[in-house]
């Protein structure tokens, strides 16, 4: 692939996995309301009238790392792509695009950090609950890897922002 195409592309699989990342997050904002809602109907002692919740929230855990496990080869190759081509590869004329992927990359970023929130919330409720076998073991497992790849995004899309804009001619800078 070109330059310009992995750029493209990778800017592309950020926005694809922003959209992921945040409707995990909201998903998982709702399953804290829940949480907290069970947690109160079991301390006045009310029977508990979410019984589903267990089973949806471990399928929910369970989709999100089949997820993330299928998406995970993509971003593999196309980091591995981007390494490859040499510095002199990244032209002046692919600036805009890069920058364009360093900004997204940064949405990226902020939408990971309203996830990790989002988790360390309801890992708080949960350390009181012991009412039903959660998977809070794959949610973590999940919120790391997501926090680890929008790093390696991070870093991949800033190294181009940077390569680009050294092959600058300066007039433009």
């Amino acid at each position: 692939m070109t330059p310009q195409e992995l750029v493209d592309q990778t800017a592309i699989q950020c926005d694809a996995l922003r959209i992921f990342v945040q409707s995990q997050s909201t998903r998982l904002a709702d399953f804290g309301k829940r949480l907290r809602q069970i947690i109160q109907q079991l301390r006045k002692n009310i029977e508990v009238r979410d019984t589903e919740f267990a089973s949806e929230f471990n399928q929910f855990v369970q989709d999100m790392r089949d997820t993330l496990d299928k998406r995970e080869p993509a971003w593999t190759e196309l980091r591995g792509q981007i390494r490859q081509l040499s510095d002199k590869c990244w032209t002046g004329d692919l600036a805009l695009s890069a920058k364009g992927l360093n900004s997204r990359a940064k949405v990226l970023s902020r939408s990971c950090d309203e996830f990790g929130s989002e988790y360390d919330r309801f890992c708080k409720d949960y350390k009181s609950f012991t009412a039903a076998k959660l998977n809070v073991w794959l949610l973590t497992s999940c919120q790391t890897d997501v926090a680890n790849l929008t790093g390696k995004i991070v870093f991949v899309s800033r190294e181009i922002s940077r390569k680009t804009d050294q092959h600058r001619s300066p007039y433009a800078k």
